[in-house]
């Protein structure tokens, strides 16, 4: 009997490799960084981290991110053009022009990367980008591999972008009239609490054919033909909005926040079991001399004790701007719960006068404060300390301290912050809660509106100062927050903390949807 015929040899399946693809700002580079990082943690997961030009060449100069991820065999940085020139600002009124350059230059070079290969080490077998991204559904069902959308603002305001259809179904967008406290009854899932100034900036425009209104309506249609959402967040902050999610958009969702505070759980956890891992880890690195000595380098954590083990928990740096540490000197020098922190973030820009209000607001509060005035968030250009009352250099010489950025995870785990006034933008809030910080509320644009009515109303641990800017209503604000009632708001602000990092200890949720995410990855079964 002539013997069966054998089958030919089949190819091993390729690696898990994510391929990792943020909108290019501050913002969303961080929270996808620390993912990338607790990715890299798995030594069977391959990580491509894809940043456009501009922001590789920033984040380079800027942060520790270079020399930090190079310790990672199984990490990769690519980069495309954005499609700007190098000048653009790229702050927070340059977003749409942005996005549009995104998506008529970088869009085909993304496609030709993952179609081709180009400058990928091994097949990517799952694409992780922005919600913004609608592109990536085409690319994703083009290459065959699954889809998953990280939208780095808050689900609350993603939430609301989600209502958008049904409120211009109902009349109530555009605003019919002038009164922005008049309730929203067509969004559900928000219980009643949000009113027409609290919803996110663009449901101001005066058409619906507002090409950012238009955006958010594309983004809506193409968010359910994900595999996943993941989002920055916990259950026990978000709980009802992510299951209107997982009921109306997707069923497969990771809340897998707050990342900042997840990253330094897992690394912990690295750290302690560093030695039995790097031997899975060296195989990556064979045949290069630099990733083996890292590795090498590595296994000094598990060698090296708690002294070791807390330098590699300090928070990391993706800054895209040059943190001046030195304010931390400033306030190694301060009382307890004493200073008020204000940063209006990465992209917001205020007009002049605006900026004067609230220099006079903190001046007159008499509170101590350390203020971020970033080089360009000043319309019109110019340095923001240009042509300033004398009042306001006394006072700021007596009990103030401005530079033009900080490492800011460092600055709200001091002892000596006792509130936040900010913009309200997604990691800012998360950074605050985690530490037990109240805030004053200042929003810009996207989802910082819903944000920090939810800080306010929902969760109580701070204030919303949204659609005010004369001086008197910001001096009373930081009053209310910094004495009157300091006590009220650091208590829940506290009750807060201790549930944001119980999500991220081993048997909270975020942990467990972490553990789900990156199985799912490893075993290549998302959307099976």
């Amino acid at each position: 009997m002539e013997n069966p015929r054998k089958s030919p040899p089949t190819s091993p399946p390729p690696p898990p490799h994510v391929l990792i693809f943020p909108l290019p700002l501050q913002g969303p580079v961080n929270s996808m960084l620390k993912l990338a990082e607790i990715f890299c943690l798995h030594a069977s997961i391959h990580v491509t981290f894809l940043n456009t030009h501009h922001v590789h060449r920033r984040l380079l100069t800027f942060s520790d991110a270079g020399d930090r991820f190079a310790k990672y065999p199984n990490f990769r940085f690519a980069t495309l053009p954005d499609g700007l020139p190098e000048e653009n600002p790229r702050t927070g009124d340059q977003i749409l022009e942005l996005i549009e350059c995104i998506e008529k230059f970088t869009s085909p070079l993304f496609r030709e990367m993952l179609t081709a290969g180009a400058g990928l080490h091994s097949p990517a077998t799952c694409l992780l980008v922005d919600g913004i991204f609608t592109f990536a559904v085409d690319v994703a069902r083009e290459i065959g591999v699954p889809l998953l959308y990280f939208d780095t603002i808050s689900p609350c305001g993603l939430w609301s972008y989600m209502c958008v259809p049904k409120l211009i179904e109902a009349g109530e967008l555009p605003f019919p009239g002038n009164d922005l406290d008049s309730p929203i009854n067509s969004a559900p899932g928000f219980g009643g609490i949000l009113r027409r100034r609290d919803m996110p900036s663009l449901c101001r425009a005066e058409d619906i054919n507002d090409p950012i209104i238009q955006l958010v309506l594309k983004e809506d249609k193409h968010l359910p033909q994900a595999q996943g959402l993941i989002f920055n967040t916990f259950l026990g902050l978000e709980g009802p909005i992510l299951a209107q999610f997982r009921d109306v958009v997707c069923p497969n969702i990771y809340a897998v926040g707050p990342l900042h505070s997840h990253l330094k759980t897992r690394l912990a956890e690295g750290g302690r079991n560093k030695s039995r891992d790097v031997q899975q880890l060296a195989w990556l690195a064979e045949g290069d001399e630099d990733k083996s000595r890292d590795v090498q380098q590595s296994a000094g954590i598990a060698e090296g004790g708690g002294d070791k083990l807390r330098d590699v928990l300090q928070p990391a740096s993706n800054s895209l701007w040059r943190e001046d540490e030195r304010c931390i000197e400033w306030l190694d020098r301060q009382v307890e719960r004493s200073v008020l922190y204000v940063s209006i973030g990465s992209m917001a820009v205020i007009s002049r006068d605006r900026l004067m209000e609230l220099w006079y607001g903190l001046v007159n509060s008499g509170t101590r404060f350390l203020w971020v005035q970033r080089p360009g968030s000043v319309m019109g250009g110019g340095r923001d300390d240009e042509d300033v009352p004398e009042e306001l250099i006394q006072g700021t010489e007596k009990r103030g301290c401005i530079v033009d950025w900080a490492p800011q995870e460092k600055v709200l785990a001091h002892s000596s912050v006792g509130g936040f006034l900010t913009h309200g933008g997604w990691n800012s809030t998360l950074e605050s809660i985690v530490e037990g910080v109240p805030m004053i509320c200042w929003p810009y644009f996207v989802d910082q509106h819903v944000n920090s009515r939810f800080v306010g109303e929902v969760w109580k641990v701070g204030l919303d100062m949204k659609d005010l800017y004369d001086r008197g209503s910001i001096e009373r604000m930081i009053r209310d927050l910094m004495e009157d009632k300091k006590d009220e708001f650091l208590k829940r602000a506290s009750e807060m903390a201790y549930l944001a990092k119980q999500s991220v200890g081993r048997s909270g949720s975020s942990y467990q949807d972490l553990d789900r995410l990156i199985e799912d990855i490893r075993l290549m079964r998302i959307g099976s």
